[in-house]
């Protein structure tokens, strides 16, 4: 009789172990079929291509978009941890400078398209728009193009959201060691006059740059707000002359750079220290300031002796047949490394992808060590000048990739 029970327990024992592998089997079985079946990898983003904010998006987001996707694909497609590669198709939306366009785009790359990755917008306020959908369906937020202070918060809520440009207090605790050292030298005065575009860029410098001028003893003489549609600053500027600030600040976007730019020109406003947002570090300033860029500041910059850097700079120019801009092109294409090098080690898990953005170290145009923390870059130039034809990373007193400042800045040609 026991012998019996013994004999019945073994069969049924072997019986389990039969059928656990037999549905390992189907599972693996499926796996296999579902890789054999997959020919692509789809990656989607909406952009502005059209709209006020084109610019901004043509110079720094799309260009590396299409670049990296083209290399990709060259060399086969994304590699993947089995050793194998799948090309990537694009499914690109224009957004229209719409934060509401673009809202809907997303969710609609999401829950129509399906895409693996969604490749995220231009722009400070878009990128704050989009952030609670790309956590929303588990999408890794490759946000390259937006500056915040708030990205610490960000992450704590949205885990899967990854900041590449550093945030407002950087750039202007920067700006304020470099204007310090320039009053103690006796170049410039106490007084600054600071104007800022109303959205997410211009607010969240603008709120940071109060309290560090404020903090370092300088009077912000004339401190003015404008809308994104602003074109004509005529105004402003002689508002700006008339405050007696040797410094004049902006926190601007593009449309409102190339439009300061040439009215301060005809308005012969030129002060010590000329300091302009986004678009000043755009290869096409120059062309925009009629040559006249020497000494003219903005957020960015490059070490012009950084060999990958300068590797990048000349594919970018070879294949998109123009300059990147001398900013945050460099951190855009480097997060796209980031993600191909994540997609390489764990596959297309957006959940997997994500965690290895947060903890990998990775091999990019920044450096062969490039790594996040607290899902955020810190390697980053935070103020530039245009100095000799280059606009180029600087400090108070250089070093460390930097050049010296140099100020006043000359007059216009």
């Amino acid at each position: 009789m026991k012998h019996s029970i013994a004999e019945a327990a073994r069969a049924a024992r072997r019986l389990t172990t039969c059928a656990t592998a037999a549905v390992l089997a189907v599972m693996v079985g499926t796996s296999g079929l579902e890789a054999q079946e997959r020919d692509k990898v789809t990656i989607g983003y909406a952009v502005s291509k059209s709209g006020p904010n084109a610019g901004g998006a043509d110079m720094t987001v799309t260009p590396n978009y299409e670049l990296w996707v083209e290399e990709v694909n060259a060399a086969g497609g994304l590699k993947l941890p089995d050793g194998s590669q799948l090309p990537i198709e694009v499914i690109a939306y224009d957004d229209r400078s719409s934060a509401e366009e673009v809202v809907r785009a997303v969710e609609r790359l999401a829950t129509q398209d399906e895409v693996d990755f969604i490749l995220p917008p231009w722009g400070t306020g878009f990128n704050l728009a989009v952030a609670p959908l790309m956590a929303k369906f588990g999408y890794p937020h490759l946000a390259g193009a937006a500056v915040t202070d708030k990205a610490s918060d960000f992450v704590k809520r949205w885990d899967s959201s990854f900041w590449f440009m550093g945030g407002s207090a950087d750039y202007v605790n920067a700006l304020t060691e470099i204007l310090i050292a320039e009053r103690e030298a006796g170049r410039i005065n106490d007084k600054i006059a600071m104007i800022s575009v109303a959205d997410g860029f211009g607010i969240d410098l603008v709120k940071a740059a109060r309290p560090s001028f404020e903090g370092a003893g300088f009077d912000v003489s004339y401190d003015k707000t404008f809308p994104p549609g602003t074109s004509d600053f005529a105004t402003i500027l002689n508002e700006a002359d008339n405050s007696g600030a040797d410094s004049f600040v902006a926190f601007s976007y593009p449309p409102h750079t190339f439009g300061l730019t040439k009215q301060a020109k005809v308005a012969s406003y030129n002060p010590p220290v000329f300091y302009l947002g986004v678009g000043a570090g755009f290869p096409v300033y120059p062309k925009i300031a009629g040559g006249s860029v020497e000494g003219v500041m903005s957020l960015g910059g490059i070490d012009p002796d950084n060999e990958l850097n300068a590797a990048y700079r000349a594919k970018h120019e070879d294949v998109v047949g123009r300059a990147p801009d001398y900013w945050g092109s460099v951190l855009i294409y480097a997060s796209l490394q980031m993600l191909g090098q994540a997609v390489e080690r764990v596959g297309l898990d957006k959940a997997a992808v994500a965690g290895e953005l947060s903890t990998g170290t990775f091999s990019t145009v920044l450096g062969a060590e490039t790594r996040l923390e607290n899902n955020q870059l810190r390697a980053i130039n935070w103020v530039g000048q245009w100095q000799d034809g280059q606009f180029v990373a600087v400090s108070a007193q250089g070093g460390d990739g930097m050049a010296a400042v140099k100020l006043p800045k000359p007059g216009w040609e």
